[in-house]
This record gives C-alpha cells, structure tokens and sequence, in this order.
C-alpha cells in the first residue's frame, strides 16, 4: 500500500522566505484516519496520485501546527476529514489536495502564490475558491457573508468542485458543532439549512441533503428534535408489524409478477416529518406514512411493470404518483413515486429506480467520479451546467451580493411545476410560477416583451398561476417592456432578476439624464454652464466624495440621493464667475426652468396626489430615492413639503406634447337609473378614456363616482367637465384630488 510522504522527506525550499518549513510530524492520534485515507485513495489512484495527496496533507499539518479547533482537536484533523469525505465520492487528485489545503490560506496567511507554486495552479484556483475574503471594514457581518457567498458560487460555476468542497466542509463542520457556543451554533445551522443543504439537494446529492438537513434541525430546534425523536422510536414498535407485512408482501408479488428486484425499507428522516406537520399542520399521530420503501429494479422497462404489479397488490393514492423517470427533476433525479394504502389503511410510500437512477439520486454531480459509465451522467453533467451557467447570468444581473443571495436562495428550491410550450419543450418552475416566470425561462427577450398569454388554448392574465402540464403560448410585443407589478407575482430568481435589472438600467440611464439638467441648473444659478467644469474638480469632487464616477454623481442627483445646489458648490469652489462673453453670464440670475414632458418614466414622476396635466402651473421636489416630482402649485400635499427648501426647482410643461395624462374627477349625481351608462358616453365623446370607476360606499340618493380619466390637458379636461354638466342628474363636477398621497 502506498504511503503518505513524510513531512521530513518532502523535497522543497524548507528555508526560502514566506514558505513555512516542513519538519513537524503530523500528530499522532490521527494515524488512523489518515490510514483510512490512503486506504480510499489507494482504490482508485495511482500511487504517484497518492504521494502528491501526502504531500499536501504534511504542508497543511505544518501549516496548522499548533492551531486547535473549539473541541479541542488538533486542527488539521479538519482537512483530513472533508478529505475523506470528497475520497468517497472518488474527486481527483487536485481536489483532494484543495481539501486538505481549504483552510490554509485564511487561517495561515500562506497566499495563492505560494500554493500554485508548489501544488499548481488548478489547485489554487480550489483553495482560492472556498476561501472566504478578507472582512472590508464598512461591511456588515450579513454583508460580508453574502459577498463570500458570491466569491463561492463564482467560483463553482467555473468549477464544480469548488462547491463539492464546501459541502464536505460544511458536512464536518455541523457533524462537530456541539463544541461551538450556542448563539454561533444556531446561526451557522440555520445557514446550512437556508443555504448548504438546498444547494445539495440542487446537485443531486441526497445523502448529503438528508444529513445537513437533520444535523441543522437539531440545532436550530433541539427540543423539537428531541420530542420528535422520542415519538419516532415509539412508532416504530406501534407499525412494526404493518412494516413487516408490506415488505413481505412486495417481495413475493414482484417475483410472481417475473421482476428482480431489490426491495429496501426506509424511514423518514426527522425533519421531513417535521416539515410536513408544519406545512399540512398535523399532529405526529396524524403522519401516517414515515415508513416507506426503495425498490430497485434492472431496467427502466421493468420500472413501470414493478409499478403495475404494487397497484394490483394495494390501492395507489389518487394524485400521488409522480413520474420522475420520463420527466426527471432539476437535479437529474429519476424515479417513480407512488403511494399505496396498506394494511390497516396505513399509506406506505413507494419508489421504484435503476441501480444507475439510483447512484445519481444519492451522489448527484459526484455520480461523475463515481460511477463513470452511468448512462444518465451526461444528462446530469448538462443540467448542473445550465444551472451554473444560470448563477453567472444572476451575477451580472443583481444589484450587489445581498441582492445576488436573495435570488440565489429562490432559485434553490426545486422546480415543482412542469410547464410545456406550444412545440412541446418542458420547463420546470417554482411552485406558484406564472405565465411571467414561464415567459423569463424561455428567453429574456420574450420575459421583456410579454403582453399575454394563452394557458391550454385560452387567454388567460399574465399573473396566473400554472399547474404541472399546462401548455403555455406567450404573446409578445415588440415594443412593449416589463411591467413593476410582475415582482409582486413573479416566483423564480431568474424572472425576479432580469424585471429588477431592467429597471434599474432604465432608472440609471433616466437619472442620469435628469441629474445632468437638475446640476446644469444649479450651475447656471451660480453663474456658471456644466461644460465650465474642469476635469480636476469632478476628480476632487469623487475623491472627497467616494463617488466612483461623475454618471455616478449624475444619477445620485437625478435619484435625489445629492442635492444639486451642493454639488454646483463644491465643483465650483475657489472659482471666480466666468467672464462675459464666456459660457455664461456674469452673477446671479434666474436660471431656466426644466421642461417637463410627461414621458421621463422613473427619474421624473407626476405626483399620484394631484396628477399634474399640461396647462397646470407645477413645481418640482427633488425626493431621496424618488427623483424629480412633479405638483401643480395648489397641490395639498405641498404644504406638508414646505419644509423642503433647497429641493424645490422650478419646472415648466415643454410645449406641444403630444400624450395622455390621467386626472381624477369627482361627479356627484342623482341615483337614478342609466346615470352611470350616460356619464360614460358623454365622456366618450370627448374622446377621452375611462382608466377606472369607483363609488363612496353609501347608499344615499346623490352617491358621489369617481373616475380616473385620460386627457391631453387642461383645455380637454374642461371639455369633459363641460359634457357632463349637460346630463341633467348631474349635481356638482369637478377635478379631484386626493391629500393623502
């Protein structure tokens, strides 16, 4: 059997400085796990793989030499471990090397140089991957968390193994976390839980899955755990005998029926019963289906024929089957499930897989260096692709790392609802999607432009849910863009992610624009025009100011996160006022008021309190977060912003526009029959549209209706006001607006 290197006889430049030297013995009391180390790695590599394996554990031994973990251990039994882990997933031998050197670099201050140098630029590449970045100071602990968390999944979209790593990692970690303080222990449980193990189970690695999940209910809910526990060992005294009797029973049916098959049975694990108390709300005594049962079978044929001979032997659930073999999971996970109603009514649950299904629905993306002649490993191999490929598509599309995370967690979850487009392709979606998420996974281009969408041949709102086996036609528009009221619906990362995205480039690109007038208007006050500004003040002003760019700078004033009056002074201090005959005029004057147009979108927005029309004399407030708002000057909502100053800006309607704006009117009427069918067609003609109609909630003979029109100024909404002067219920008419917003 081959041997680990000795830390005296490995080769190397002991004395060069920054290489810590390698003459420390490993300790003495892990003799045995790494034997059980090299016994695993003898199975399946070289010798030559083996020795450059030892080589990494003697520097990542002489590297921790004296550090101890919270249990007390000698520190490098860590490394050995999550070594062993990813030995039984059979990784190469760069991995193995990454795993015993994870630590190294934050925990030694030995740099990736150093690493590549001595063990290659692959394996560096891994250490690199998995380790977390240095704190920056103004980050929160949640920050910085989310940035690591980034870095990570970076780095396996490029590598896979990257990831396989951390999960081996991770796995050692919660196996130990009794040691740790309570309050710690409890954080990095529920991480695991919201994180780590979704991720496993995205991979396909369920074993995995299963413990990281158990491990971290432990944790995070110990007395549930215990109470759970205790009920668990009492039942299984209680269903013994229905166990006994199914298991007896499937063994002689399936032979009868000319299957082979291997029959196991399983239980459980706790917090998947837990999980489903809370999500059903039940009561333990009411989970009747802990016990369920594996049968593994030759071939895919002989799948469904096992599933015919246990439906002819016992009475499926209807609703219950699933079949994942002909329409496998995210994850590449195949099988069929059903469940059966037992003896004494007791359901017992049921799958039926290949022994290669088998190998993948347990080891996932390690089924590649396990099981390298599974059928299923290139379907598996392009589906992690895909996924990875997705992160990276996240990445450039979310805001920042806290952004990035919370739409990396929605993607985790599996798809539980299969949806089918006109030509019969399948895509699998979050639970909830809707025809928007269906339209994102298609394309981006087709999420963008989506205005309807027919479900199984009918036209149906874009906000409706699907259910498995819908058949989906998005109808799209060339110039038609993302709707804001998506992100209340939408349930998949991606879909969240592209809406955000888009209007975050457009709120960029419209404030940028804005802040660029608001500021050549703060200059001009000053005396000054915007091409005066000299390229060392805008360098000043981003160095004292932290800004990364001067687009940086516009787009802060267009979203009034800078005021930019404050802005103009200090570009312009130590600055005399141009000469006349420069740019601009010499001292102060009133400067040009910014037009208005009424299509700036997101940076400009008409105040929703009095909806401003062309015609209406209106002022600007530039709002933190909001941009520019627009209100006419006898806008209640005014007096409450008095306080204000130095946000106002002086704005004046662009002439000649060409567009409909909304307003509110208010018609108090006798409550007769026909009014509401005559007020809609003297609005009509005028050629004005109805948006929305609603009426105070009384019962009285003069009800007051309120209508939310549309009408290109002041001169057409007196046209509407005059026609519906002219229907004789009418009372009192006028404009409307509401002082709450």
């Amino acid at each position: 059997m081959t041997s680990f290197v000795s830390p005296r006889n490995l080769p190397g430049p002991a004395d060069e400085p920054g290489i810590i030297p390698l003459d420390m013995h490993a300790p003495v009391d892990l003799a045995d796990d790494l034997e059980r180390l090299v016994t695993k790695l003898s199975t399946y590599m070289t010798p030559a793989e083996v020795a450059s394996v030892g080589e990494a554990y003697a520097f990542a031994s002489a590297a921790h030499h004296g550090q101890l973990r919270a249990s007390g251990e000698h520190y490098i039994s860590h490394p050995l471990a999550v070594a062993e882990s990813l030995a039984d997933w059979r990784l190469d031998v760069q991995a193995l090397r990454a795993a015993l050197l994870h630590d190294v670099m934050e925990d030694s201050g030995i740099g990736k140089e150093q690493i590549a140098q001595r063990f290659g630029k692959v394996t560096a590449e891994l250490v690199d991957g998995v380790s977390k970045l240095d704190r920056i100071e103004h980050q929160s602990f949640e920050e910085a968390q989310a940035e690591n968390f980034r870095k990570m999944m970076l780095a396996m979209a490029r590598d896979v193994r990257v990831i396989l790593i951390k999960l081996a990692d991770r796995q050692h970690n919660m196996r130990t976390l009794g040691s740790v303080r309570p309050e710690k222990r409890r954080r990095i449980a529920r991480e695991t839980l919201e994180i780590y193990a979704p991720i496993a189970n995205r991979l396909g690695l369920n074993a995995l899955y299963r413990e990281l999940q158990e491990l971290s209910f432990r944790h995070v809910y110990p007395l549930r755990y215990r109470v759970l526990e205790k009920a668990v060992k009492k039942a299984r005294g209680n269903r013994r005998e229905v166990v006994t009797k199914v298991l007896e029973a499937i063994r002689v049916a399936l032979p009868a029926a000319g299957i082979e098959a291997e029959v196991v049975g399983r239980e459980k694990h706790l917090y998947g019963i837990y999980r489903k108390m809370r999500e059903k709300q039940l009561s333990f005594s009411q989970v009747l289906d802990i016990y369920g049962f594996r049968i593994i079978v030759k071939d895919r044929p002989a799948c469904y024929l096992a599933l015919g001979a246990l439906h002819a032997l016992y009475q499926p659930v209807p609703g219950k089957f699933k079949d994942y073999i002909a329409i496998p999971k995210a994850n590449g996970y195949q099988s069929l499930h059903t469940t059966l109603i037992g003896p004494y009514g007791t359901p017992v649950e049921i799958q039926i897989r290949t022994a290669a299904m088998h190998h993948v629905a347990e080891s996932g993306v390690a089924s590649h260096w396990l099981y390298k002649d599974a059928q299923a490993i290139d379907e598996l191999q392009q589906k992690t692709h895909q996924w990875l490929q997705s992160l990276i598509d996240l990445q450039a599309t979310s805001g920042d790392s806290t952004e990035f995370l919370e739409h990396v967690k929605l993607d985790l979850f599996p798809g539980e609802v299969y949806a089918f487009s006109p030509k019969g392709k399948i895509f699998a979606l979050p639970r909830g999607a809707t025809a928007v998420d269906f339209a994102y996974a298609v394309h981006t281009d087709i999420g963008d432009r989506c205005i309807a969408c027919r479900i199984n041949f009918e036209t149906m709102p874009l906000r409706t849910e699907l259910k498995n086996g819908d058949r989906v036609e998005i109808i799209a528009a060339p110039t038609a863009t993302p709707n804001p009221a998506w992100l209340g619906y939408v349930k998949s990362a991606r879909a969240r992610s592209r809406i955000r995205h888009f209007f975050k480039t457009q709120q960029n690109e419209e404030s940028v624009g804005l802040g660029e007038r608001l500021l050549a208007y703060a200059l001009r006050d000053l005396g000054f025009a915007l091409g005066d500004i000299l390229a060392t003040a805008w360098d000043r002003f981003k160095r004292e100011s932290g800004a990364r760019s001067r687009r940086a700078v516009l787009a802060d004033i267009g979203l009034g996160k800078r005021l930019p009056a404050i802005v103009a002074r200090r570009l312009t201090e130590g600055r005399e006022t141009p000469a006349a005959g420069g740019s601009a005029k010499n001292g102060r004057h009133r400067p040009q008021p910014i037009l208005i147009h009424g299509s700036e979108g997101i940076a400009v927005q008409l105040g929703s309190c009095c909806r401003p029309i062309p015609g209406d004399p209106i002022i600007g407030l530039i709002r933190k977060g909001q941009g520019l708002v627009v209100h006419t000057h006898d806008c209640p909502a005014i007096a409450k912003l008095r306080s204000e100053r130095g946000n106002w800006v002086d704005v004046e309607w662009e002439p000649g526009i060409d567009r409909l704006f909304e307003v509110d009117i208010r018609v108090t009427a006798k409550n007769a029959r026909g009014v509401l069918a005559r007020l809609a067609t003297e609005i009509a003609g005028t050629e004005s549209n109805i948006v929305n109609i609603r009426m105070d909630d009384d019962r009285s003979d003069t009800p007051a209706v309120y209508f939310t029109l549309q009408v290109s100024d002041r001169i057409h909404l007196a046209r509407v006001l005059r026609a519906l002067r002219r229907v004789p219920e009418v009372l009192r008419v006028a404009r409307h607006i509401n002082p709450q917003d």
